[in-house]
């Protein structure tokens, strides 16, 4: 008779409390117990290839079992081969097997938590700062925040509590990593929902985000619901809902403008606070080009160009922006593209680098410089009159004449 031996009720009453507080199934444990078992009786008591090891649920005890050939029958069997100092190994195993088992199943459990929150902001307190990146701890595990997802002059000090945005959650063998967001679209997108009730609630909806984050942003929103102002309604009463999304990102300056679905209007809508005289929209070279007033060309583009750059983020289109006078220098219908005549400022698309062109044909600057050619055509002229009577001109009297040779 084989000595019966294995987990007494102690060991199973543990695995189900296990089971109880970290969500591990004790099946699951059972099972990556048997599969070290067997590889301990094949390392130690290597008779057969075709074994199993049995653990019962119920009462604990281990069994092994092995093929092996009946000479009476001719046939082979399965028969019990369990060693008698098999229970040392199996009590070993089993302390082994649980804690790795409790640490890979609590990885996995994060894991999966935290890949449910990828799109989503969390609330973590800042840990420790390195070169690289900053450590946030989010409760359960430390999310990182790299250098390039961290906000301009923003400065993270220990025990600085701040919401994120979580990017992206890998499997590492050190347990899940988890990387998360100050700069992402998202973040701004989400704070927004957390504070305006009517989008949660489904009557507004955030269209489309640009952020130059730590400067300024732009949201476009539009109402399912006639009766509800979208823009009204993310501003609040008296700004209480942006200035809490603006303090959140410590000063960000948030703009919020009605969303469209004509290329016209939405990209007028998108270039305020300036004044947009017209709109003529190119699909086929999905550009849009905006004549705004001589007085609100500065304003359109914005300063080093930002205004214009965040309308073609938020848009999706290519914005060419001239003023009026630019407009009939130039001829109806001219659209000005980099390195030609317009001074036009043409903000990219998406990923594109933004590039911004001098404005040397500007109305002041073209009118100073023809008073400069009239000048100078006009001192030419007198000279010449001046040389023909044999006089001095006005200027020559004022300089003094050329010294005379020695």
């Amino acid at each position: 008779m084989k000595e019966k031996f294995g987990l007494n009720q102690d060991w199973l009453e543990a695995l189900r409390q296990i089971e109880r507080e970290k969500g591990i199934d004790s099946g699951t444990i059972i099972e990556a117990l048997e599969s070290a078992l067997l590889s301990a009786y094949k390392k130690n008591y290597a008779e057969s290839e075709e074994a199993r090891v049995e653990v019962n649920r119920e009462s604990g005890s281990i069994h092994v079992f092995a093929m092996q050939y009946d000479p009476s029958s001719g046939e082979t069997e399965e028969v019990e081969v369990t060693p008698r100092d098999f229970g040392r190994i199996a009590a070993q195993t089993a302390k082994q097997v649980i804690l790795q088992r409790i640490r890979e199943a609590e990885r996995d459990l994060v894991f999966e938590e935290y890949q449910e929150k990828v799109g989503d902001i969390v609330t973590g307190i800042v840990q420790q700062s390195e070169q690289r990146y900053i450590f946030v701890d989010l409760g359960k595990v430390e999310a990182l925040l790299p250098l390039s997802e961290q906000m301009p002059g923003e400065r993270y000090r220990h025990g600085m509590r701040i919401k994120v945005y979580v990017v992206e959650v890998r499997k590492t063998s050190k347990g899940p990593q988890i990387i998360v967001s100050r700069t992402h679209p998202g973040l701004l997108k989400r704070l927004f929902e957390l504070e305006v009730p009517e989008i949660a609630d489904g009557y507004v909806e955030i269209k489309a985000v640009a952020r130059e984050p730590g400067h300024r942003s732009k949201i476009a929103v539009l109402s399912h619901d006639r009766n509800v102002d979208p823009v009204g309604a993310c501003v609040g009463a008296r700004g209480s809902r942006v200035r809490t999304v603006v303090n959140e990102l410590k000063g960000e300056k948030v703009d919020i403008v009605p969303w469209r679905e004509s290329p016209e209007e939405f990209v007028a809508n998108a270039l305020g606070p300036a004044k947009v005289k017209r709109v003529i929209f190119h699909p086929e070279e999905e550009l849009c080009e905006v004549i705004v007033p001589d007085g609100q060309l500065s304003l359109a583009i914005g300063k080093e160009g930002q205004n214009a750059r965040l309308a073609a983020k938020l848009t999706g289109w290519r914005v060419d922006i001239r003023s009026e006078s630019q407009e009939r220098e130039e001829g109806q219908g001219y659209v000005a593209h980099a390195g030609k005549a317009g001074g036009a400022w043409r903000a990219a698309r998406e990923e594109e680098a933004p590039e911004e062109i001098a404005d040397d044909t500007s109305p002041v600057a073209a009118e100073e410089e023809e008073a400069e050619r009239g000048e100078g055509t006009a001192e030419e002229e007198e000279k010449e009159e001046a040389g023909e009577r044999g006089e001095n001109t006005p200027r020559d009297e004022e300089g003094g004449k050329e010294p005379e040779d020695d």
